[in-house]
C-alpha cells in the first residue's frame, strides 16, 4: 500500500502536473524560432557534454582500474564530490579557473595567447564535464570490476596486452556500461538549468529548461511552459530509450574473487600515461575547488546577516526534503523488490520506470502545477520553502530508488520466505528483515538527497521572493549585483553545509 501511494504521488508530480499546466495553457501555438533555438541548443550541448564525459572517463576508469597507488581508494571517493557539490558553486570555480579572468586565461594572457571565453558553448561543456566526468568514471569503472578476476588471469598467461587485451576483455565491459553512462549524462545536461543561467550568455545559448523558467516565471505562458516541458520530456525519453536498446549485458558473472588484480599495462609508457591522465583530471576537477575555497576563506569577512538567514532557510529545505525522498523511494523500492519476488517482473519493471520519470520531468512545470492547483485557496509564494522541498525530493528520488532498491531485493532474497513462515509483519518485519540491511544505503540515500537540495538553485528561483532567499539564490542574486567576495564567501558556507549534512546522515548508516 506504501509502494502503491508513492507511487501515485510521482506520477501525479510528473505526469499530473504536465497535464495540468498544458490544460491551461491547452491554446498555445506551434513551436517558434526561439524554441527551436533552445532544442537545438540543448540537444547539442548535452550531446557534446554526455560524449566528452564518457570519452574522458574510459582513461580515467582504465587508469584506476589496472592501478594500485596509495590514496586510490581517497580519489574513487573523492570522485562523487563534484556530483554533491552545490552548481552555482561549481560555477564559481569554473569562472574562477576558466574565466576572462581566472587562472587559465592569466596563463595564456602571459604566453602571449587571447582570452578564453567562458560564455556559451565553451562555459556549458566546461561546467557539465566538470560534474559529470566523475560520474561516467564511476560507472565505466563500476563496470571494470565485475570483469571476472579469471579472465585477467588468463590474458596473463597467455601475454595478452595492448589492443587484443582491449578487444577481448576491456571492450565488452565499456560496450555494457558506457552506453548507461552517456544516457544519464545527456539526461542531467538535457535538463539543465543553473548552468545554462549562469554560463549561457545570451538567448543562442538557451535551454529548454531556461526557457521554461522563463516562460513560466517572466511572461507567466503556461501554454509555451507545458509545450517546451512536453518537448523536453520527449527528448529525455528517446534519449533513454535509444541507450537501453543500444546498452549490451556483461557477457559472464562476476569472479569469486573479491579482489581483482591485473598485470595488463606494466611497461613504463602505459605508467606515464596512466599517471597522466589521472593527474590531468585531478588538476581539472581540483582547480575550482580550490579556487572556491581560496576566495571563500577569505570572503567569510564580507557576510552579514541575511547569508545566515538564508542558510537556515536552505537546511529547512534540506530537512523536509529528506523526510519527502526517504517515504517515497522506501515504499516504492519495496513494492517493486516485492513485485520482482514474487515474479510480477513487467509490473516491476512498470513500477520502475515511473520512478525514474522526475529525471525527464521539468522541477518548473511541477512548480506552476502547484501554483495553479494552490492559487484558489492559498498564497503559493507563501508555501516557498515545502514546496521547493516537495520538488526536490520528486527529484532526488530516482536515485535514492538507485540506492535502495538492491538492499531490499536482497533482503527478500535471502529471508523473505522465512520471514513469510514466521508470520512477521508490521514493525517486526521491518525492525527484522528490512532495517539491518537498508540502514547504510537509507543513511547514504538522505545524506544525497539532503546535499542536492541545500544546493538547488531551480524551482526555488520560481517560488521564492528576494526578501526571503536559499543560501544558493542568495550567492546568484550577491554575484549578480557585482558583490563577488560575498558571493565566494556565502559559496564556502554553502559547500560546508552540504557537505556537512551528507557527511552526517552518510555517517549515521554506517554507525554500529
Amino acid at each position: 500500500m506504501g509502494g502503491g501511494i508513492a507511487l501515485a504521488l510521482l506520477l501525479s508530480l510528473t505526469l499530473g502536473a504536465l497535464v495540468i499546466v498544458g490544460v491551461q495553457g491547452a491554446e498555445a501555438g506551434g513551436l517558434t524560432l526561439a524554441d527551436w533555438r533552445a532544442l537545438s541548443f540543448t540537444l547539442r550541448q548535452a550531446f557534446l557534454s554526455a560524449a566528452l564525459s564518457v570519452l574522458l572517463a574510459i582513461p580515467l576508469a582504465r587508469a584506476l582500474a589496472r592501478r594500485r597507488f596509495f590514496g586510490r581508494e581517497m580519489l574513487v571517493s573523492l570522485l562523487g564530490a563534484p556530483f554533491l557539490l552545490p552548481v552555482i558553486v561549481a560555477i564559481l570555480g569554473v569562472i574562477a579557473v576558466w574565466g576572462r579572468s581566472g587562472w587559465v586565461a592569466d596563463g595564456m594572457g602571459a604566453a602571449g595567447l587571447g582570452r578564453l571565453d567562458v560564455y556559451g558553448m565553451p562555459g556549458v561543456l566546461i561546467a557539465h564535464v566538470f560534474f559529470n566526468l566523475p560520474l561516467a568514471a564511476r560507472l565505466i569503472l563500476q563496470g571494470f570490476s565485475e570483469v571476472p578476476p579469471e579472465r585477467w588471469r588468463v590474458a596473463a598467461q597467455l601475454g595478452v596486452e595492448g589492443w587484443p587485451l582491449f578487444r577481448l576483455i576491456e571492450w565488452p565491459s565499456i560496450r555494457a556500461s558506457a552506453p548507461g553512462a552517456f544516457a544519464l549524462v545527456f539526461l542531467v545536461c538535457a535538463t539543465s538549468f543553473a548552468v545554462a543561467l549562469a554560463l549561457g550568455g545570451g538567448p543562442r545559448a538557451t535551454t529548454l529548461e531556461l526557457a521554461i523558467y522563463e516562460a513560466a516565471s517572466y511572461d507567466f505562458d503556461l501554454g509555451r511552459a507545458a509545450k517546451l516541458a512536453g518537448l523536453q520530456f520527449a527528448v529525455c525519453a528517446i534519449a533513454a530509450a535509444l541507450a537501453f536498446a543500444a546498452s549490451a549485458p556483461v557477457a559472464a558473472s562476476p569472479g569469486v574473487l573479491s579482489v581483482v588484480e591485473r598485470w595488463d599495462g606494466r611497461g613504463r609508457g602505459a605508467r606515464v600515461a596512466d599517471a597522466g591522465v589521472i593527474l590531468a583530471v585531478c588538476l581539472f576537477l581540483g582547480a575550482p575547488m580550490l579556487a572556491v575555497a581560496i576566495r571563500g576563506v577569505a570572503g567569510l569577512d564580507d557576510l552579514g546577516g541575511a547569508v545566515w538567514a538564508a542558510a537556515g532557510r536552505s537546511l529547512i529545505v534540506a530537512a523536509l526534503a529528506i523526510a519527502v525522498t526517504l517515504t517515497l523511494s522506501l515504499g516504492l523500492a519495496a513494492l517493486i523488490a516485492a513485485l520482482q519476488t514474487r515474479g510480477s517482473r513487467v509490473a516491476a519493471r512498470v513500477a520502475d520506470l515511473a520512478g525514474l520519470l522526475p529525471v525527464a520531468a521539468s522541477p518548473f512545470v511541477v512548480g506552476i502545477a502547484f501554483i495553479v492547483v494552490l492559487r484558489p485557496v492559498a498564497d503559493p509564494f507563501a508555501l516557498a520553502l515545502p514546496l521547493t522541498a516537495i520538488v526536490n525530493a520528486a527529484m532526488a528520488t530516482p536515485f535514492a530508488l538507485r540506492i535502495l532498491i538492491p538492499a531490499i531485493r536482497l533482503a527478500h532474497e535471502e529471508h523473505g520466505r522465512l520471514a513469510d513462515s514466521l508470520g512477521l509483519t508490521g514493525m517486526a518485519r521491518i525492525r527484522i528483515l528490512y532495517w539491518p540491511r537498508v540502514r547504510q544505503p537509507l543513511g547514504f540515500a538522505a545524506g544525497l538527497s539532503g546535499a542536492l537540495a541545500i544546493g538547488d538553485l531551480g524551482v526555488i528561483a520560481l517560488f521564492s521572493t528576494p526578501d526571503a532567499p536559499t543560501l544558493p539564490l542568495l550567492m546568484h542574486m550577491l554575484a549578480g549585483s557585482r558583490q563577488i567576495d560575498a558571493a565566494y564567501g556565502a559559496a564556502f558556507v554553502l559547500v560546508a553545509l552540504s557537505f556537512g549534512v551528507f557527511w552526517i546522515f552518510d555517517r549515521l548508516g554506517r554507525a554500529g
